[in-house]
């Protein structure tokens, strides 16, 4: 199949925007949460009408300190409540919100807000604060700065104390369906970010058909979601923004390194987010169970799990021999994963990257089902998406309602809708060129199946081209190799080389586990431990299960274990963990020939 659509199940109001949620929350669910926020360590939950009064309080203080309609706010924070609050009040005051990682450096800080042409500017901590201080000089347009933890939004209270309601509700209502509601900057993997105009428009049939086409995850009053991802990404916009329109309870944390115990207080019934975190989920537990003793039980759950839920998509569905030990390991293991993840939650929406069929099935297994979708800043998050009802683990389900997919004759994924980004911000050349022939050209390579359900299969500029002529998209088999716990990433290489090969970095987080479990000495290092034959034995069994899943000529002959991991500080990952791989094959250059000496 070419091309596939589905019919819209929610009809964006033409003279609307945003903040139309959180009046219409406050006006027919008052008492209902809406979000939560942590205070003094403990959960307090707040209500549709008092979110809105704190919103409005917050766009008095930027009305009353200059900041005018279609005006661009910077807002650099991690996540939490206050992110969902000022992004609100940005909205509210007539403006425009500019996200802006909280790990950015002084540099991208400088590009984001002057290209921008940020008015003002949100921080949360006192490294942000400085990072903007810092370039403060090139930035001509920036008038004020506030910061989060320093009482920001306690002065934007004092200083609106004069601003009428009528005012703010005047500012609130000035744009349209059309009118820009953010402009979010792209990781840029391939030279400087580009700012992606996102209309109200765009969030309203995200975010709207998103809620209809998933109703059972999304039931006011009883269902709730726990967002940590970050929310300079339109993921975690997306996040953010679906709960308040459905609406369910937000909570939001700033991020994952203490996520287990984030769940089990919080207990969402529903968790988005991307594959590395419910790798993690599953990674954690195995060792868990190895340490214990119970290894072996473990991987006959998981196996269990696997093979249950592949046996739901078959006519006969799974035996009777089948759902014994099926509901024996429920008892024993699937119980207590679940309670991991808080216990209450059935379903999970993952993106950002492939999530893989075996832990598709695993989790589905366990009785957590984990919907895979897919998407990019320029369709505003999700662009297709598994529905709750009729799952296709290994695919990224079909468009999102009232859109379109089609696949170009060179097998590029091409997309129509609503949803999608309005332009590129100063940028009308890379604009032209997204938005050719009135579709956006992803650059992701992808097919459709007979029912409408997408495939990712690579991305065009990232296809290899071995000195043989085989072409090889290299995320089927990096994403089976970083599955395994002990890697970190994994970036196939072999342009124009006779075979494909691959850089490996280790979880640092694993690694000191895997020390312990093989009698390596405790402290041990990737650089120590990179030529170890145990540790090489234990890399190519990750490497062989990728080599499963391509041909002979498109599987890793050979790999480098590097003595790092890729991070964002090094320059390796984008804030959305993307590898440039461009910097990693010329920082890796002396590795890479290595692969190929003779």
């Amino acid at each position: 199949m070419r091309e596939f659509s589905l019919p819209a199940l929610y009809e964006v109001p033409a003279d609307g925007n945003l903040t139309d949620i959180v009046r219409r929350n406050a006006a027919q669910h008052p008492d209902v949460a809406v979000i939560a926020r942590k205070v003094g360590g403990v959960w307090q939950d707040v209500t549709a009408r008092d979110f809105l009064a704190e919103v409005h309080a917050a766009a008095k203080g930027l009305i009353a300190s200059g900041v005018q309609p279609g005006d661009r706010v910077g807002l650099m924070s991690r996540t939490r409540y206050e992110w969902t609050l000022l992004d609100f009040a940005i909205w509210s005051a007539g403006a425009v919100t500019v996200p802006v990682y909280e790990t950015s450096s002084a540099e991208q800080v400088q590009w984001i807000l002057g290209d921008s042409g940020a008015t003002a500017c949100i921080v949360e901590l006192d490294s942000h604060a400085a990072a903007v201080e810092s370039v403060r000089e090139s930035l001509p347009a920036l008038k004020n700065v506030w910061q989060i933890e320093a009482g920001a939004v306690e002065e934007l209270g004092r200083a609106g104390q004069d601003i009428s309601d009528a005012t703010v509700e005047e500012r609130g209502s000035l744009a349209k369906a059309d009118d820009p509601a953010t402009i979010v900057y792209t990781s840029g993997t391939t030279g400087r970010p580009k700012g992606c105009v996102l209309t109200h428009r765009s969030f309203f049939a995200e975010c709207g058909n998103v809620v209809e086409r998933l109703r059972p995850l999304f039931r006011t009053g009883e269902c709730s979601v726990l967002l940590f991802l970050p929310l300079a990404h339109v993921f975690g916009r997306l996040v953010q923004v679906a709960p308040m329109m459905a609406p369910i309870k937000l909570g939001c944390v700033p991020d994952i390194k203490n996520l287990t115990d984030e769940l089990a207080a919080f207990r969402p019934t529903l968790i988005l987010g991307v594959p590395r975190v419910f790798e993690k989920v599953y990674n954690a537990a195995r060792a868990k169970a190895q340490a214990d003793g119970k290894g072996r039980i473990f991987d006959r759950a998981a196996d269990t799990a696997i093979a249950y839920s592949r046996a739901l998509d078959t006519p006969g569905g799974p035996s009777l021999g089948l759902r014994v030990k099926h509901k024996v390991f429920d008892k024993l293991v699937y119980s207590k994963l679940r309670a991991v993840l808080g216990g209450r939650g059935e379903y999970a929406i993952s993106g950002g990257a492939p999530l893989g069929e075996r832990l598709g099935h695993f989790f589905r297994g366990i009785g957590f089902t984990v919907l895979e979708g897919y998407g990019l800043t320029e369709s505003c998050a999700a662009t297709a998406f598994n529905p709750w009802d009729r799952q296709k683990i290994g695919t990224v389900g079909q468009p999102l309602p009232g859109s379109v997919v089609r696949i170009a004759g060179d097998g590029e994924v091409l997309l129509h809708g609503e949803h999608l980004f309005k332009e590129y911000w100063n940028n009308p050349a890379a604009t032209r060129e997204a938005l050719a022939d009135g579709w956006f050209h992803t650059g992701d390579l992808g097919t459709l199946d007979e029912d409408g359900y997408l495939r990712i299969t690579g991305r065009k500029k990232e296809i290899i081209v071995t000195a043989g002529g085989k072409n090889v998209a290299p995320a089927v088999i990096e994403d089976r190799i970083r599955a395994h716990a002990l890697v970190a990433e994994c970036m196939v290489v072999g342009d124009g080389r006779p075979f494909v090969g691959a850089l490996v970095t280790l979880d640092e987080e694993f690694l000191g586990r895997w020390c312990a479990e093989h009698g390596k000495p405790a402290g041990s290092t990737a650089a120590s431990l990179r030529e170890d034959p145990d540790l090489l034995a234990a890399v190519q069994t990750a490497v062989d299960d990728g080599n499963s899943a391509v041909s002979k000529a498109e599987s890793v002959r050979k790999f480098r274990v590097l003595p790092a991991q890729f991070t964002e500080e090094s320059g390796h990952l984008t804030p959305s963990l993307k590898l440039k791989r461009n910097v990693v094959a010329k920082d890796y250059a002396d590795e890479i020939e290595a692969l190929y000496a003779k």
